[in-house]
């Protein structure tokens, strides 16, 4: 791993265990560390059910641990509980997923509207402020005015990237952002999610399946039964030290 001054996350022996049906403990992350450097994208790979997903949720305060520590841009995720947590969830961190969670009844522009109206945000300021994110990520005012179902999959994800985008956080969580999308328009939503490195200095950490993604990525970890097995540079991040 490079020696990078600037660390955005920082995990230290994570561990969370669920209780099975037949009253068995499963660890599906067991004992993980790391550091991730801002301004990166970070592929994490593994076989379905390695932990990858929980590993996710622990860092954007969906799930607690059952033990671990998390740091995420100065902030103790994993001590947060009630408002802060939800703050934290607002503003430091934005969520994209593999099957969008977009609100089916809201417009695109409604739809990354929304975490602005949750922090109180004055609708015109939220409006344009949406319109300008929706452009960036190419959907035109045409297709903004669409809800969900009138949109191909590859303009719904890049309707949720926008999202992710609206309140400006430090960290973007995406999980299989490319699971439900053709090879082409796959690419381009890795392109996109690279770019908000390169050109927005976002850190987007993602879990994913996708040789594309990992072959991408400044950084990639590798998981597999709930224990991070290697972690290396990526094929971009080796580029730059060429």
């Amino acid at each position: 791993m490079s020696n990078y001054k600037e660390m955005v996350v920082e995990v230290d022996g994570l561990v969370k265990q669920f209780i099975t049906s037949e009253f068995t403990t499963v660890a599906a992350v067991n004992g993980i560390s790391f550091k991730l450097p801002k301004e990166k994208m970070i592929a994490i790979k593994g076989p379905s059910g390695c932990g990858k997903t929980t590993l996710l949720n622990l860092i954007g305060a969906l799930d607690k641990p059952t033990t671990g520590s998390i740091l995420v841009d100065g902030i103790k995720v994993s001590e947060l509980y009630g408002v802060n947590e939800a703050e934290y969830r607002l503003r430091k961190v934005g969520f994209v997923f593999q099957y969008y969670y977009l609100i089916p009844s809201l417009t695109a522009l409604e739809n990354v509207m929304l975490p602005m109206d949750l922090r109180g945000i004055k609708r015109r300021i939220q409006e344009a402020g949406a319109r300008q994110l929706l452009e960036r990520v190419g959907i035109d005012a045409s297709h903004q005015a669409r809800r969900p179902t009138r949109l191909s999959g590859g303009e719904q994800q890049r309707v949720a990237i926008a999202r992710a985008l609206a309140n400006g956080p430090a960290v973007i969580l995406a999980d299989e952002p490319t699971g439900n999308l053709d090879s082409k328009t796959g690419t381009r939503i890795v392109e996109l999610l690279y770019s908000l490195t390169t050109k927005e200095g976002r850190t987007i950490i993602v879990a994913t399946h996708d040789a594309d993604i990992a072959a991408r990525a400044d950084m990639v970890l590798e998981m597999k039964d709930g224990k991070l097995v290697a972690q290396s540079n990526g094929k971009a991040e080796k580029q730059r030290q060429s």
